[in-house]
């Protein structure tokens, strides 16, 4: 595959600034699935939708070889509108709020490369394709939990997927945990009779001041992300409070040790305070490590060095859509994207990183056919 042209940038950087303006915060997907439909059909691909909302799209290559390609339609909640302007070389919102090149830039990537493949003035793809729009992957990765792998034909996989400089790797990612605590305590005037009440915050503070919470060591972190609790007055003893925490690692058993100190923390804080409370421990999803000889972590090394990027093995703390299809049993690796600071208003997106991205989408064609 040769690198893309001038007018391919250019239909790349339309196709992206218009996706980010199609709002599609997780669980809206609709209008950015249909516009992701519209430009498969002008291409002439057919795709199948199943019940989730996951579309799948197949385009034949030369080869027996089949690789997925695989991006997300939906992005974090945002009350800001989405207008992307050129700054300084690069991509940002006008307002206030994301731009939602997580992960609008893979998605111009994966169509992109669909309309090199099927233009008859360029050669067949080297490698059959196929292409996966998940939904609900800021929600836990609801959509890819609930695609049906075995649908797929693929070899392996490829997420676009990290807010991270094109090159890096991803070959190891953590398991993680969500917990939610609901404390039960008991109203009661705080200026007059607080001795009958039983504090439901109290319980919290104290169960987290007991918590083993942020960097616990290389593999682990730990973080409580809410606190909710009180009637918005300050003379009531609180009676009732929420938390909401989360654990993750590299090291499975670790994590479940962490969690099981966040779980004893708040039944001890609960019991300090003399309240009650209820625990909902969920493991949202399940870590992955790539074998060093893995032929589709050849394949990615061997295209990023074609286009003049240094692979780069890293391990991170954060999950993705390969975690979902690994844990399913499809070998799928997590690359970066080039995109930076995503879910904060200052998400940004170089020209040179999204045009980047497309190189080495073209260049996994050839690789991953040659592995």
């Amino acid at each position: 595959m040769r690198p893309a042209s001038e007018a391919e940038k250019a239909r790349l950087a339309d196709l992206f600034v218009a996706l980010c303006r199609i709002p599609s915060p997780f669980g809206h997907e609709r209008e950015c699935a249909d516009r992701v439909l519209a430009e498969l059909r002008g291409m002439r691909i057919a795709a199948d939708e199943d019940a989730t909302g996951n579309l799948l799209a197949r385009i034949p290559g030369r080869s027996e070889r089949t690789v997925l390609l695989c991006a997300h339609l939906d992005t974090v909640e945002t009350e800001a509108p989405i207008d992307p302007v050129l700054v300084d070389g690069g991509w940002e919102n006008a307002h206030d709020g994301i731009l939602g090149a997580d992960n609008k830039a893979a998605l111009a990537v994966m169509l992109e490369v669909a309309r090199r493949a099927t233009n008859p003035s360029h050669p067949p793809s080297p490698v059959g394709l196929e292409l996966l729009f998940t939904v609900s992957e800021e929600n836990a990765l609801a959509g890819a939990k609930a695609f049906d792998v075995s649908r797929l034909t693929s070899d392996f996989g490829y997420v676009f997927d990290h807010a991270t400089p094109i090159g890096e790797v991803v070959v190891a990612s953590p398991t993680y945990f969500r917990l939610e605590a609901s404390f039960h305590g008991k109203a009661a005037h705080a200026g007059i009779r607080p001795e009958d009440g039983r504090s439901a915050v109290l319980a919290a503070a104290l169960a987290i001041a007991a918590m083993p919470l942020g960097r616990i060591d290389a593999q682990t972190t730990a973080n409580v992300g809410s606190v909710q609790g009180g009637v918005g007055s300050t003379n009531v003893v609180p009676e009732r409070c929420r938390v909401l925490a989360e654990a993750r690692s590299l090291d499975p058993a670790r994590v479940e040790d962490v969690v099981a100190g966040i779980v004893d923390a708040l039944h001890d804080g609960a019991a300090q305070a003399e309240c009650d409370v209820d625990v909902i421990s969920e493991k949202l999803f399940t870590g992955f490590r790539v074998r060093p000889g893995a032929p589709e972590l050849a394949a990615a090394e061997a295209a990023l060095r074609a286009c003049a990027y240094d692979p780069k093995r890293i391990h991170t703390g954060g999950g993705s859509d390969a975690n979902a299809l690994q844990a399913a049993g499809f070998p799928c690796l997590n690359l970066a994207n080039g995109t930076e600071r995503n879910h904060e208003s200052t998400e940004r997106v170089s020209v040179p990183a999204l045009e980047g991205m497309l190189d080495v989408a073209l260049a996994l064609l050839d690789e991953a056919a040659a592995v």
